[in-house]
């Protein structure tokens, strides 16, 4: 799956494959909301995409594989919803805030709410609560943000603008008694744009994932990423006329450089008559400044200018505190030994028994010792100094 950012060839590449005629746009070709064929198509290519993205950020929240199907473009009316869905439903509504004047609407079953919430939460998505709480609302919206975000980022990428999202809001509605239109948007109180998705998530969803377009949004939408594709496609023949593709059109010929003229001298003015030419004056120069030189001086430094070092320098650094270890010997083990540690075990080191032991004196070996006892502590008398 993509990260959401496409570039316009990749786009076009995606809009002309469906022109072929596939199985999007289940609704038919236009019906009472004005919408063609070629638009419903294309809003299947967008939500294709869009959704690609979405499922990709959905993995990264509830881990585990995630896939959505190709989706069906239909018109549709709030009657049609409710013959779907027989059980109260969660509905969250995203509005846009930039790019895009206008919001949709996304339709979730409540087991897949209470499944997709317990993984965010770190569950295996088997132990569900009995009913949808309010945490259960937060954190689909907080889902929903995720996923609409990254379906915004590759809109922005068709529209050639940018796109932001509104915060989701979330809420359970009983569809079977909101037929009177009480509790939802006033664009599904006519007629709207539907597309339907197949959700997996792993082996614990299966089922149907559900956006409700305003029909005015959808047609903007299109007629702007139609609009994209037309200015690329001119551009693109653009660039081939002027040698941007294809065989180059061949330079035209430039003409021989011609060998530049020689300077001609400054002009003269010719001597009157009865006057005697005059000399053309010289440019004065200025007298040069004498400039004091010296050689340069350097202090001399003799045998009483230096600073021997004396034995009462170490008073300095007296006080500083040195950390002392003693070290009975080495040995080295695998992980797999050191996991074996219990209370009892018997570690054999490299020191033979009776052989002096070192002295370290901030991690240096310094000395060489024996082990005394002193009352009921244990000591270290020095042996060897190293050198």
């Amino acid at each position: 799956m993509s990260d959401g950012t496409l570039s316009q060839e990749e786009i076009n590449a995606l809009f002309a494959s469906s022109d072929a005629g596939g199985d999007i746009g289940g609704g038919g070709g236009g019906g009472d909301s004005g919408l063609t064929t070629e638009e419903m198509d294309t809003m299947g290519e967008v939500a294709n995409i869009c959704m690609g993205t979405a499922a990709t950020a959905l993995f990264s929240l509830v881990n585990m594989k995630v896939e959505i199907s190709t989706p069906q473009v239909s018109e549709a009316v709030w009657d049609d919803i409710i013959g779907q869905y027989e059980k109260p439903c969660v509905l969250v509504k995203i509005g846009y805030t930039k790019g895009i004047d206008g919001s949709n609407v996304l339709v979730l079953r409540e087991q897949d709410v209470k499944i997709i919430t317990n993984l965010m939460m770190g569950g295996d998505g088997t132990d569900l609560d009995p009913e949808i709480t309010d945490l259960h609302l937060s954190a689909i919206s907080e889902a929903m943000n995720q996923m609409m975000g990254s379906a915004a980022t590759s809109l922005s990428s068709m529209l050639n603008r940018m796109v932001d999202i509104s915060p989701p809001s979330s809420n359970l509605l009983d569809l079977q008694d909101s037929g009177d239109g009480g509790g939802i948007d006033e664009f599904l109180k006519g007629e709207f744009v539907k597309i339907e998705f197949r959700l997996q998530i792993g082996d614990l969803v299966d089922s149907k994932l559900m956006q409700l377009y305003p029909v005015s949004l959808v047609k903007e939408m299109c007629d702007k990423i139609t609009s994209n594709m037309e200015d690329d496609s001119t551009s693109t023949v653009d660039d081939d006329a002027f040698g941007g593709g294809g065989s180059q059109a061949a330079p035209p010929p430039q003409a021989a450089p011609q060998p530049a003229p020689a300077a001609a001298p400054p002009p003269q003015m010719a001597p009157q008559p009865g006057m005697a030419p005059q000399p053309m004056p010289m440019p004065m120069m200025q007298p040069q400044q004498p400039m004091n030189v010296q050689n340069a001086q350097f202090t001399q430094f003799g045998g009483a200018y230096m600073m021997p070092m004396s034995p009462e320098n170490i008073d300095l650094i007296m006080d500083v505190p040195l950390e002392v270890t003693v070290e009975l010997g080495r040995t080295h083990k695998s992980i797999q030994d050191i996991l074996d540690f219990a209370p009892g075990t018997i570690i054999e080191l490299n020191k033979i028994a009776g052989e002096p032991i070192d002295v370290l004196v901030n991690g240096k070996y310094v000395a060489k010792g024996e082990v005394v006892v002193i009352e009921e502590a244990f000591g270290i008398r020095i042996t060897e100094i190293m050198k």
